[in-house]
């Protein structure tokens, strides 16, 4: 079984992950910090993580077109 890791594997990727979390957080209403955010609710992480992949799906979606 191959090993699971949340590693970004290109390492500029980093930068612009983090750009993209921070606008899908705001989106919803959470505010993150820069760093350490384990006093989140799973809630709150939940409906961060929810909108990045509807923002995901979005754009897949219009490069169809």
């Amino acid at each position: 079984m191959a090993k699971s890791s949340n590693k970004i594997v290109v390492p500029e990727a980093k930068a612009a992950m983090e750009k993209f979390k921070m606008e899908a957080a705001n989106e919803v209403g959470v505010n993150l910090k820069q760093g350490y955010n384990g006093d989140l609710t799973s809630r709150q992480a939940g409906s961060v993580g929810g909108q990045m992949v509807k923002k995901m799906i979005e754009s897949y979606e219009s490069s169809l077109k």
